[in-house]
């Protein structure tokens, strides 16, 4: 019931049906998937082979002098999905661009460039199988905070960002889990041999994952001490009290893959 889905049959019209949802101020978030597949409605009306040079940058430098201020307005978040492409006969620097012009590239407040990497095999049954890939993604523009940062994450099939990958990462960078070999341990007791392991675990014991979850927060000063010794004592007194803290951030990005 929270999903509205929309196909539609031009860029034009696709454009449109975003610009009245972010209008209506009844959506928080607008996904379009991908600008590279917005075809302009001359263009479809065309035939194979006609040449319509610059067709779909126009209609995106229109699209967003009219989108940007609606989104300004009502902070909807616009998520605009692109593709890559090679420029021809580019003989010196960097020979990939992006569909659909400049303006896009110009109105984004963040731009995110996603990058593939390795593949994740699984564990037990799976251990032959893909069961996600890392992902590099890099911040290419940022006009709200430092740009140029560099993350790797895992995105599992099926299952979107890893959340336990996430967290092992990190509380190992801050020795709250220690690695030794391929071994991790926590409190001196080991949790798992290899990531996909110990992720498993994490994700069976959910109250040493939030444990060590709040522990990444102090550290990071996202959260006070107290706040936690408080949420730990709760924890003890009720044992069946789960405390879930999101790390989720919301944030205007043109994403490139």
């Amino acid at each position: 019931d929270e999903l509205l889905l929309s196909q539609p049959d031009s860029g034009e019209q696709g454009l449109e049906i975003a610009g009245k949802l972010i209008d209506s101020g009844a959506v928080d978030l607008v996904v379009i998937d991908s600008v590279a597949a917005l075809v302009p409605r001359a263009e479809i009306d065309g035939d194979i082979g006609d040449s319509h040079v610059g067709l779909q940058a126009r209609m995106m430098s229109q699209a967003m002098r009219k989108l940007g201020a609606s989104i300004n307005k009502t902070k909807t978040i616009a998520i605009f999905i692109n593709q890559l492409r090679e420029k021809v006969g580019v003989m010196f620097g960097n020979p990939e661009t992006t569909p659909g012009g400049r303006a896009l590239k110009f109105y984004a407040s963040v731009r995110l460039d996603v990058r593939g990497s390795t593949q994740i095999k699984g564990t037990g049954d799976q251990k032959d199988t893909n069961v996600g890939k890392e992902t590099k993604i890099k911040v290419v523009k940022n006009k709200v905070a430092p740009p140029f940062k560099e993350a790797l994450v895992e995105i599992m099939y099926g299952e979107g960002i890893s959340r336990t990958g996430e967290l092992l990462k990190i509380a190992s960078d801050l020795d709250i889990i220690q690695k030794a070999g391929a071994w991790y341990s926590y409190k001196g007791e080991k949790i798992g041999q290899g990531s996909e392991n110990a992720k498993k675990y994490l994700a069976d014991h959910p109250e040493i994952f939030d444990e060590i979850d709040h522990q990444v927060r102090v550290q990071y000063g996202l959260i006070e001490e107290e706040e936690g010794s408080k949420a730990s004592a709760a924890a003890d007194k009720d044992s069946n009290q789960e405390v879930t803290l999101d790390l989720g951030e919301a944030l205007e990005i043109e994403i490139e893959e």
